[in-house]
């Protein structure tokens, strides 16, 4: 009966009346098809994975001169939150007309595609189009991938909605978890080291503004001097390289990923149904709210923007978000930078690989745990505690990365390692509890578009929580630079850079002198100040969950002349 509105008629087997489940449908086959769609959508978490390669696209063993910097990296992850964020609200409410199958077959052409055009961005050099690719378009495949599922689950599972949520927005959690392993096989597969000159002894290379350069028998090619330690992650030997000569496997990764997440979530797609009207379990009847937090009642999605209690709940989102999402664009660089210069013996590539995979697992099963326990102790309460036991764990990670430094003592390793595993987990009950915190607020009836709007919080946080922290360190990094050069001596350091102290500045924009380069030439004894380059930011992440813990607080139940009356309910599901 509304072929009239299907796009062609011939897309009408993607429209949600066309899906509606037989009776005897069993609702246990709905959660999957989430589930694998959010695994896929997920691996957004492992952006980190990509942060190195990326920035290290020419040098290959280490950043050359005319590699893209790690801020501009990052801000690929963020571009990718914010249309994700822009997406789900436009989604919200053309998820309500359409249904989860034709939002789940669009969001896999965008993402998919999204990584395919990154692909021929990393190819040709060009980051515009990986922003484009990568940030713009597999951002809105995210956002609607994202809410495909939420609305439709918490109607197959009215009797569960912590833990319907929870299992909707789980498989978010746990992407990164398959993805980092995978991205790292991946680029191991397809990379390949550049030219090696020789040692540094061996090879006579001069500096041209700020750039290394050397003599080879085909004329000068521009250069890098790799440690060991970087050459070793392409199985090579310290010294000299030639620029451009070769392969992160980052292209390659883009492509293959696209190519895999593509046909998965249209599989996937192809599994929603929709439980008819009025559907509910066999043997359930809703409980009479005792609550007053919860309500019976139902605010539609405009309403519910007038209302205090969405912006409230907007800025908890927000800050839960900020104060998580740009430590885990940078986890994997935040983990090697702390410790990995105090205890290189434990933290190495593959240590730091594998913190990120531990984000990815406490991040999922936080989405499972924290929303299934909101079924018990309430979403307030639930809340309450991401805020309270948030702020103490950020204070205590300046201590503990300052102390690691200091002492390079495991248990500080391991203190740091369980608070960041647990504010993930948090970070992550965050997101699967707020579905059902807004049902509870608003309703069932318009609960999927009004948690698009609102994840625009999420948009929000993908600018402000990297902003923050590549702003806060890179302030850290200059602090620490010009600290260090001003205890070296002026003749050591042109020995060792091949120019004068005076051209710090252009050194450094050049990538030529970093903090670990110059703690080789420090005097003795000269404490490496790589361990607190975060503290700063961890200060800042705590105020902003003291900020939300009072907007929890505040939140009280929606003023009944928002509410929707029972004549107009009944009309919109009439015309729905």
């Amino acid at each position: 009966m509304n072929n009239n509105k299907s796009p062609g008629g011939r897309l009408a087997f993607l429209r949600k009346e066309n899906i509606v489940a037989k009776p005897g449908f069993n609702r246990w086959k709905v959660p999957p098809a989430s589930i694998a769609i959010h695994l896929c959508i997920g691996s957004v978490y492992a952006w980190s994975v990509f942060n190195l390669p990326l920035a290290s696209e020419m040098g290959v063993v280490t950043p050359a001169a005319d590699d893209w910097s790690l801020s501009s990296v990052v801000w690929i992850f963020s571009v990718a939150i914010v249309f994700l964020g822009l997406a789900a609200a436009f989604a919200g409410k053309w998820l309500e007309e359409v249904g989860p199958r034709m939002v789940g077959v669009v969001a896999a052409i965008l993402w998919g595609g999204g990584f395919i055009i990154g692909s021929l961005g990393i190819s040709l050099h060009q980051l515009w189009l990986i922003y484009l690719g990568y940030g713009v378009l597999g951002g809105c495949g995210l956002g609607l991938g994202y809410v495909s599922p939420v609305s439709t689950l918490l109607r197959w599972f009215p009797d569960r909605r912590g833990m319907a949520t929870g299992m909707a927005i789980m498989g978010f959690g746990g992407g990164a978890m398959i993805a980092a392993p995978v991205k790292d096989w991946l680029l191991s597969l397809y990379s390949s080291a550049p030219v090696y000159l020789g040692t540094e002894s061996s090879v006579n290379v001069i500096t041209e503004g700020g750039r290394r350069f050397a003599e080879t028998a085909t004329g000068q090619v521009e250069v890098v001097i790799a440690s060991l330690e970087q050459a070793a992650a392409y199985g090579g030997d310290a010294g000299v390289y030639v620029v451009g000569t070769g392969n992160t496997g980052a292209a390659a990764t883009f492509l293959t990923l696209g190519i895999v997440y593509l046909c998965v979530m249209l599989i996937a797609s192809f599994m929603y149904r929709v439980p008819p009207a009025d559907w509910k379990p066999e043997g359930w009847e809703p409980e009479q709210k005792t609550n007053r937090m919860v309500t019976s009642e139902n605010v539609q999605i405009d309403q519910a923007l007038k209302t205090p209690q969405f912006w409230q709940m907007w800025l908890m989102l927000c800050f839960n978000v900020t104060a998580g999402i740009g430590v885990i664009g940078v986890a994997k660089t935040m983990m090697s930078e702390i410790y990995g210069t105090t205890m290189p013996m434990i933290v190495t590539a593959a240590f730091a690989s594998t913190y990120v995979l531990m984000i990815s697992v406490f991040n999922m099963c936080g989405r499972f745990f924290w929303a299934s326990t909101s079924d018990y102790i309430g979403r307030k309460n639930t809340y309450h505690c991401f805020f309270v036991l948030g702020t103490l764990l950020y204070l205590s990670l300046p201590f503990l990365a300052t102390a690691g430094a200091e002492s390079a003592n495991v248990i500080y390793l391991i203190g740091f390692y369980i608070a960041t595993m647990i504010i993930f987990s948090m970070y992550g009950g965050g997101f699967a509890t707020i579905p059902a915190y807004l049902a509870d607020m608003f309703g069932t009836m318009h609960v999927g578009g009004i948690h698009g709007r609102l994840l625009t919080a999420w948009s929000a946080a993908g600018v402000l929580g990297p902003l923050v922290i590549t702003s806060l360190r890179e302030v850290s990094v200059g602090k620490a630079i010009s600290n260090l050069a001003s205890k070296v001596d002026p003749a050591v350091f042109a020995q060792k850079f091949g120019a004068s102290i005076d051209q710090l500045e252009q050194l450094v924009a050049a990538k030529t002198v970093t903090v670990s380069k110059l703690m080789e030439i420090v005097p003795p004894g000269t404490p490496d100040p790589t361990s607190s380059l975060y503290n700063t930011t961890m200060y800042c992440m705590a105020a902003l969950l003291v900020i939300a813990f009072f907007a929890n607080l505040m939140l009280r139940p929606v003023n009944e002349r928002h509410h929707h009356r029972e004549q107009t309910l009944r009309s919109a599901e009439q015309q729905g």
